[in-house]
């Protein structure tokens, strides 16, 4: 299943990864840059919705989707971070925390598939509303320009990272609790 529409939709977020790092390398003026960035995200982050939605409508989920989807969001999320950071619009420690996280919890779900566990940490709506956070704050501050004038995108761009960061540890809390009982069974 590499080349249902979903899963096409799924490789399309890795694909622009360079694009929206790109841009920013590019000799145009930096309004340009940050327009044509957070529109390329907004409208990869809206894959993200459209693959799961397709491939449960058209009956085309697949293990190998299931995998890519959450990869790609990491990638592309992570990839965002790390230019922002560059950029000097986003704190290195609010990146660390996000990006460590995505790491933690990636190695936890696969160590609890491998002892039969997953099911204990099976996405949350903790984690997925963390995601859709994340996926609003980043073109706030990708754009990094007043919206119709009067919107300071930076400022809510950052409060939005901020409450990110917060969803992002209280959802490893959780993902944590709910693997202890099958850590501390395992480590017996």
């Amino acid at each position: 299943m590499f080349l249902t529409l979903p899963t096409l939709l799924t490789w399309a977020r890795i694909v622009s990864i360079p694009l929206i790092v790109g841009i920013f390398y590019l000799d145009i003026p930096t309004p340009t840059q940050n327009l044509v960035a957070a529109v390329l995200f907004i409208v990869m982050a809206l894959t993200d919705w459209a693959d799961g939605y397709l491939a449960r409508r058209l009956n085309q989920t697949s293990s190998f989707g299931a995998f890519l989807d959450p990869v790609a969001d990491k990638f592309l999320v992570c990839a965002a971070l790390l230019v922002l950071v560059h950029l000097n619009r986003l704190h290195a420690l609010l990146a660390l925390v996000i990006i460590g996280r995505e790491i933690a919890i990636s190695a936890l779900r696969e160590w609890m598939a491998q002892i039969g566990a997953s099911s204990s940490v099976a996405v949350h709506r903790v984690g997925k509303l963390k995601t859709a956070v994340q996926m609003v704050a980043i073109p706030f501050l990708l754009y990094d320009t007043p919206l119709f004038g009067w919107i300071d995108s930076h400022a809510w761009g950052t409060a939005l990272v901020v409450i990110s960061a917060g969803l992002t540890v209280w959802s490893m809390v959780y993902y944590l609790q709910k693997a202890l009982p099958e850590i501390r069974a395992k480590a017996r």
